[in-house]
């Protein structure tokens, strides 16, 4: 067990720089300083207290736009000793449902955007209580912390300790939820602000989902520990994404995308004049940057960063610098400081160097399991205690790292994560399919998307839009196949295991 204690990011700042900026809600048009904030977070933490009953342990649920209450919220979740549950408003109700039976979250505090779906979630699941927000505006929970007094004792937290749980698909077709701790939070936010000069004159713009590990955790959580500034935008609009870069006055210096935001970025009629010479780093991730996309960026003096992670990696696992992104190009570059990697075969026995194999990842910033998933842990860990990624990867003679693959059949839609098994036991529910397989197939605005192979039984009248409605009244968007492709039978091998790479995809 750790004896180092888990102390209070805001609450320090707030003592050292409290006149600094912490955060700037672009919609609602709020500024907070650190001292500012430090308030704001005290009385979430007494109005989560005495106002929903939250006590030291529950979790508390967070469904909403980007806000900057939601960071809010974290921090008030350390003083109570309460456990950050963010959850991903992407998806259906029927999957909301199911996070919420696992973690058993105390309070649900949700957007006004999503009154209705936050009452179907408490009836579901049995969340106690509910509590709205409303980006600043009148809601319960500005009420609340209007209300608040009196005092909070923070109790005492150590590194290993979890702070948040995020809930990131699985290959069995249910999310798994990630135990996210201070230690992996605080190595993160270290090797971040090492690996793309991080300091408290930086800003922050939160483009990606704040409920999506890139939102929380690259690069806003960094921000917060070194004590820079945060934007938060509500919602992608390449016009307007473009306008925020450009501005000199605001100054963002960093930002997280996936190359989808930066494609249409570079489709703006403005995007060739503008002057973006002030940012330090723009992170690319979710999924391989095209080379002509790097080359737009290039011309413009912009080095795209591109890097490796997952939710339960921190997430940096793997950055290449901004020098070295046209010549590494296709390269996740290297592990950070205090990350060690390992490529191995089918037996964890290391392989040689250029040579294909899983990714195996040891690092203070890797999750130490999952949650009310303890009994499973060895299928995720090595004995050894190195992380299975389920990734496959190759390393060159000087030592950059390549993805090459992804195990399973999982792909990447508009930087989310996509499992197909997921897609195919809601398309198995519908009557009249003999058997379905998914598969992700190029797409140019959003990487790459569902197609649905479908055998149907005899006499079956099932089209395409039947299919597709089904999936959309069950999963989240970015899930759903965009195309179905009817078949009179699927490949197999001698075992009855349906060859994937034998499917049609053009």
């Amino acid at each position: 067990m750790s004896t180092i204690p888990a102390n209070d990011w805001i609450a320090h700042h707030a003592r050292f720089v409290p006149n600094n900026e912490a955060m700037h809600d672009l919609t609602s048009d709020r500024h907070f300083t650190y001292a500012e904030m430090n308030l704001r977070v005290d009385r979430a933490a007494l109005y989560l207290r005495d106002g929903l009953g939250v006590q030291d342990g529950d979790r508390v649920a967070v469904l909403c736009h980007n806000d900057t209450d939601m960071f809010e919220i974290q921090f008030a979740c350390r003083r109570l000793g309460a456990i950050f549950l963010p959850l991903n408003w992407r998806l259906a109700v029927p999957e909301l449902e199911y996070i919420c039976q696992d973690a058993t979250p105390r309070a649900l505090i949700y957007g006004s955007e999503f009154v209705a779906e936050a009452a179907e979630i408490q009836r579901l699941a049995e969340v106690p209580v509910i509590a709205g927000l409303n980006n600043g505006g009148d809601s319960d929970y500005e009420s609340g912390l209007a209300a608040a007094s009196g005092t909070i004792v923070p109790p005492l937290r150590e590194l290993d300790d979890i702070w948040t749980v995020m809930y990131t698909s699985g290959t069995t077709g249910r999310p798994k939820g990630a135990k996210i701790t201070y230690q992996m939070a605080v190595y993160n936010s270290i090797q971040c602000a090492m690996t793309v000069e991080i300091t408290n004159h930086s800003k922050n713009l939160v483009l990606l989902p704040i409920f999506h590990t890139g939102g929380l955790n690259v690069y806003a959580n960094p921000m917060f520990h070194t004590g820079g500034t945060n934007v938060v935008l509500r919602e992608f609009d390449p016009g307007y994404f473009l306008a925020l870069l450009s501005d000199k006055a605001l100054n963002i210096t960093h930002l997280l995308g996936v190359p989808t935001n930066f494609l249409m970025l570079a489709q703006e009629p403005g995007f060739a004049a503008a002057d973006l010479s002030h940012i330090v780093c723009i992170g690319v991730g979710g999924a391989a940057a095209p080379l002509s996309l790097i080359e737009d960026f290039g011309d413009k003096g912009i080095n795209l960063q591109q890097g490796w992670g997952m939710t339960e990696t921190g997430p940096l696992g793997l950055m290449l610098s901004g020098d070295q992104a046209v010549s590494r190009v296709g390269s996740s570059g290297l592990p950070p400081l205090y990350v060690g990697l390992r490529i191995v075969d089918e037996s964890e026995q290391d392989v040689t160097q250029g040579e294909t194999g899983e990714l195996l990842i040891k690092a203070p910033t890797v999750t130490p399991g999952y949650w009310n998933r303890e009994a499973e842990h060895d299928d995720f860990y090595t004995p050894d205690g190195w992380f299975r990624t389920g990734d496959a990867a190759r390393q060159d003679e000087d030592g950059y790292y390549y993805i090459v693959d992804r195990t399973k059949d999982m792909f990447i839609s508009g930087g989310e994560n996509v499992y197909p098994v997921e897609v195919e036991n809601v398309i198995f529910q519908l009557d009249g399919v003999l058997e379905n397989a998914v598969i992700g197939i190029p797409d140019e605005k959003w990487g790459e998307v569902g197609r649905a192979c479908v055998v149907l039984k005899p006499g079956a009248n099932l089209d395409e839009s039947a299919v597709i409605d089904h999936c959309g009244s069950q999963l989240a968007r970015f899930k759903v196949p965009k195309q179905v492709r009817f078949m009179d039978e699927l490949p197999h091998n001698a075992t009855g295991k349906v060859l994937k790479h034998e499917l049609p995809r053009d």
